[in-house]
């Protein structure tokens, strides 16, 4: 993908030069010397940049013949959150994460919740400056078990977020990329060594759908969690049900049917309620019923943890064990009311739960 040359882009490097420091990117390739032009291959885009332009994500820039990240150590966004509200469900229970985004994205939501820091310029947007082992710091003084990478898409801070989950992992903190996927597999395969979750968005089931959603493509993403089943990292999936764009139960089930062929019958699956958001404010919530029917048709199909997300207090925000039925860790929102796996097992009837327990 070949991305013009903006004024806003030699702003950025003018920026970058005189005021702010900046770090050489990984993933990118050489296409011709004499003119500077070079190749981004961290994500599918593959944008090709002349001198002084950025990629589609706004956030990597061709500097004289070099691609810069603009993120790193410079967050937009940092909270303490309970690792619930990822949502994960299948590590560490009722504890925190230490949660932070940079600005950028490679996607194009137009239901996007944070698009105030994913889709805006860079340059309109704050940041702070904090270095990968003051982030761990952080998260430590604060009694976070986790770092999430999360909010905006940490594909494009790739930098940023590789070096904070070494120094976590250093520490024995738990890392979390809460992510759409939108990776190349080299670059992934790097992740995979300290990443311990990856919370995957599967936005629909067709290529259509991605491509009038965010303007991306399906089969990319498909390829990353096959990966990532190969290389046997923990997935945890969520599918967020927009009225009238992806909720057709056929597409639906089609989409639980290759989630248990080609990622595993204990891949957690949440089905979630959309709200109108950004450029999606014409539509209504999704109806709970459309929840719940999903919810069946994921059930039939044999997927064991199968939850609804965005509605808090409903039952299916709980994990049941597959065996015995019985309630294993209840939910009410973000609260844990009740944890009954026992050294990764059911309490009652041992059988064994998937997931990162302690």
């Amino acid at each position: 993908m070949k991305i013009k040359s903006t004024f806003f882009c030699f702003f950025i490097f003018l920026i970058s030069l005189f005021s702010q420091p900046y770090k050489e990117a990984l993933f990118w390739k050489i296409l011709d010397e004499k003119e500077k032009i070079i190749q981004c291959v961290l994500c599918p885009r593959e944008c090709i940049l002349k001198p002084n332009q950025s990629g589609y994500c706004t956030v990597r820039i061709n500097i004289d013949g070099k691609l810069y990240t603009l993120t790193y150590n410079h967050p937009v966004s940092i909270a303490v959150d309970p690792i619930e509200k990822k949502p994960v469900f299948h590590m560490l229970p009722a504890s925190k994460s230490f949660s932070l985004a940079t600005a950028g994205c490679n996607l194009r939501c137009i239901h996007c919740q944070n698009w105030e820091i994913s889709q805006r310029p860079i340059n309109e947007i704050k940041y702070y400056k904090i270095t990968p082992q003051e982030i761990v710091k952080m998260a430590i003084e604060t009694g976070c078990q986790s770092i999430s990478y999360t909010y905006t898409e940490p594909v494009i801070f790739y930098e940023y977020m590789l070096d904070i989950a070494k120094e976590a992992k250093k520490r024995k903190i738990k890392n979390v990329m809460v992510t759409s996927g939108y990776i190349n597999l080299e670059p992934l395969d790097e992740l995979i060594k300290y990443i311990d979750v990856f919370r995957v968005d599967l936005k629909g089931f067709s290529e259509e759908f991605y491509k009038k959603l965010a303007a991306g493509k399906l089969q990319p993403v498909l390829e990353m969690l096959k990966y990532l089943k190969q290389k046997g990292a923990f997935i945890e999936v969520v599918n967020l049900i927009i009225p009238t764009m992806n909720d057709d139960p056929q597409d639906i089930r089609k989409m639980c049917i290759w989630i248990k062929q080609n990622l595993s019958d204990e891949t957690p699956l949440f089905f979630s309620r959309f709200y109108p958001m950004y450029k999606l404010k014409n539509l209504p919530a999704t109806p709970i019923e459309t929840l719940e029917k999903a919810y069946k048709i994921a059930k039939e199909v044999g997927l064991k943890y199968v939850y609804i997300g965005n509605v808090p207090g409903h039952p299916y925000e709980s994990t049941y064990c597959p065996n015995c039925k019985k309630i294993l860790i209840k939910r009410v929102g973000y609260n844990v009311l009740a944890n009954n796996i026992i050294q990764g097992k059911c309490k009652f009837c041992n059988t064994k739960i998937p997931g990162i327990w302690e």
